[in-house]
């Protein structure tokens, strides 16, 4: 089981949950949002995308509306796994609506 490290205090709305889903697997050992910034783009809910790939893990960048955060998340997984957890863990997922 991992940590997640709160350095910042402001963050995008709802990231800090699903982080904490991420942090909680067993493979993950450290999870930290890092800066936080405005874009021009407008995404419509929050995302979360592996980059680049780090001495220690991966480089992650969560979005939302105009912001943008950076994630730094510390594991030996590779990024298909790493995409895998973050699809496993979407919030968005659970509120799916099922067709007929």
């Amino acid at each position: 089981m991992g940590r997640l490290v709160q350095n910042h205090s402001t963050h995008i709305e709802g990231l800090i949950k699903w982080l904490k889903k991420i942090a909680a697997l067993d493979e993950i050992k450290t999870v930290t949002p890092a800066s936080l910034s405005k874009t021009n783009g407008r995404g419509e809910g929050l995302s979360l995308k592996v980059t680049i790939k780090t001495n220690e893990g991966y480089k992650l960048l969560a979005r939302k509306g105009k912001l943008v955060q950076e994630v730094f998340l510390v594991t030996s997984l590779d990024q298909s796994e790493i995409i895998k957890i973050i699809e496993k863990t979407n919030p968005r997922s659970y509120r799916k609506k099922k067709c007929c």
